[in-house]
């Protein structure tokens, strides 16, 4: 006498729907890093270089060398690097320091582009 392992009780050897035996497959899943987008400043001729360097301490955890590097980067190239983060760290930042600088009526642009 077989048993059926689905219900629990003997099996007459006939199939009933959703009682026979199944075929498992096995799918081969392929796994990436997510992608990452680089947070950056923009130079203005208004925003104060001691309030990019309060940016750059407070919402990207640079110490003050590193910060006044970054501000100085954005003050004599137009542009600087802030961090590399995946998708919504780095749109999470630019939301952050865009809302900071407007409530400081500060016209510092911030904005994100895939690596």
């Amino acid at each position: 006498m077989a048993f059926d392992f689905v219900m629990g009780k003997p099996s007459d050897g006939q199939d009933e729907p959703g009682s026979g035996t199944s075929v498992v497959t096995e799918r081969k899943v392929e796994v990436r890093p997510p992608s990452v987008y680089r947070v950056l400043l923009h130079n203005d001729d208004f925003t104060p270089m001691d309030f990019v360097v309060m940016i750059l301490e407070t919402y990207f955890s640079k110490d003050r060398g590193a910060a006044t590097e970054v501000m100085l980067a954005v003050h004599h190239k137009g542009v600087g690097i802030c961090g590399v983060y995946p998708f919504e760290i780095a749109e999470t930042k630019v939301s952050l320091v865009m809302e900071c600088a407007r409530e400081n009526e500060h016209p510092l642009q911030c904005s994100m582009e895939k690596v």
